[in-house]
């Protein structure tokens, strides 16, 4: 894996009819949720048009520091475009129905960070001995949620903790993570925890942004004592 190493630990998937409904763009989300400490931000846009879904990126890409990794959902040509157009974009995020993840690398490089959503043990393992070199893995859905239609069925904390020990590669918990959840994921192994809704549709995004950073800092900090 040649991509650079990414700070996974406090990862928001962004949902623009939830900003939207708080009366702010994805960009002033996502500005004031890293505000607040998140670490990784991928930008979710299911019903987008393409130059809308760029136009989204490149106003994210403007307010995101370089240390915040910036990661496609999906649309490996808006990645491209976004790329082309000077944009840093950190990498992609596809699915088990998207194109193959060796197909994302050959267009999107070596150096571009590719990750993949996997919900069970063999689309685990086909990750891990696939040629794509992926860099993490999404595992979800960790609690029932409405945020994704097409959500797999809830592992829960012991499922998570079973497919989080089949994987070699970095897992992220995704699917109604609460602050709360946290200092289990943790435990299980999990590199970071995503947020949606929890961030997206907060009356401050940088207020609940915090929430999510510190419960992560404070189990880590209280697995060293």
């Amino acid at each position: 894996m040649t991509a650079a190493p990414v700070d996974l630990s406090v990862y928001l998937v962004t949902d623009a009819a939830q900003c939207a409904a708080r009366g702010r763009s994805v960009a002033e989300t996502v500005a004031r949720a890293v505000a607040g400490g998140v670490t990784a931000v991928q930008i979710r846009e299911k019903h987008a048009a393409g130059r809308e879904f760029l136009r989204t990126v490149l106003e994210v890409a403007a307010v995101v520091p370089e240390r915040v990794a910036l990661i496609i959902n999906d649309r490996v040509d808006v990645f491209l475009a976004a790329r082309a157009a000077g944009a840093r974009v950190t990498g992609v995020h596809v699915g088990q129905s998207d194109l193959p993840p060796a197909a994302v690398r050959e267009l999107i490089g070596e150096h571009a960070v590719l990750g993949l959503s996997a919900a069970g043990s063999d689309e685990l393992r086909a990750a891990a001995e696939g040629p794509a070199r992926v860099h993490h893995i999404g595992i979800g859905a960790l609690h029932a949620t409405r945020t994704k239609a097409d959500a797999p069925a809830a592992l829960g904390h012991d499922g998570f903790a079973r497919l989080a020990r089949l994987s070699d590669l970095p897992v992220v918990a995704i699917g109604g993570v609460t602050p709360a959840d946290l200092p289990r994921l943790r435990d299980a192994g999990a590199a970071g925890a995503a947020a949606v809704s929890g961030i997206c549709a907060a009356e401050d995004p940088r207020a609940a942004a915090r929430a999510y950073a510190r419960a992560w800092t404070r189990n880590r900090e209280e697995s060293h004592i």
